[in-house]
């Protein structure tokens, strides 16, 4: 059995909302909007949740699209964007609308985004004398589109 990760919040404007799940199941924590947005077709713009939180040393707060605004070309611009363990700021979220309503709207309160915690792995960066001492893979040097389409 997994251990529950603690993840603490406090509101950084009077309108912020606790992140919510949906379900008991849901992976990710709903983030809503302090106050209505208006959205220009092919702009982004930088949504407030009004909330600040305390993610855990070794895990990082991932936000991404809601599915049901994504579905109508509401999406998170740097998606996901991350959220640092050492970030105390309040939450904001960047979402574009890439082909949506023009303007879309998010009225005050509104879920806009949602927060997903993922572990982060501690890693040793050591730099090696030439490329050649990196290894060999099956791929190799292929870049985009190397692996085929299919």
């Amino acid at each position: 059995m997994s251990k529950t990760i603690e993840l603490r919040w406090a509101r950084v404007h009077p309108n912020g909302h606790a992140p919510t799940r949906g379900s008991l199941s849901a992976a990710g924590m709903d983030l809503r909007t302090i106050e209505e947005v208006q959205i220009q077709k092919g702009t982004v713009s930088m949504v407030r949740t009004g909330i600040a939180v305390a993610i855990p040393p070794g895990w990082e707060g991932q936000i991404r699209a809601r599915s049901g605004l994504a579905s109508r070309g509401l999406i998170v611009a740097n998606g996901p964007g991350t959220i640092d363990s050492d970030y105390r700021g309040e939450i904001k979220v960047l979402l574009l609308n890439s082909a949506g309503l023009d303007p879309f709207v998010l009225a005050e309160g509104e879920r806009c985004a949602q927060l997903l915690l993922s572990k982060v792995p501690s890693v040793e960066i050591i730099e090696v004398s030439d490329a050649e001492k990196l290894g060999n893979t099956e791929r190799g040097k292929g870049g985009f589109g190397s692996t085929g389409r299919t």
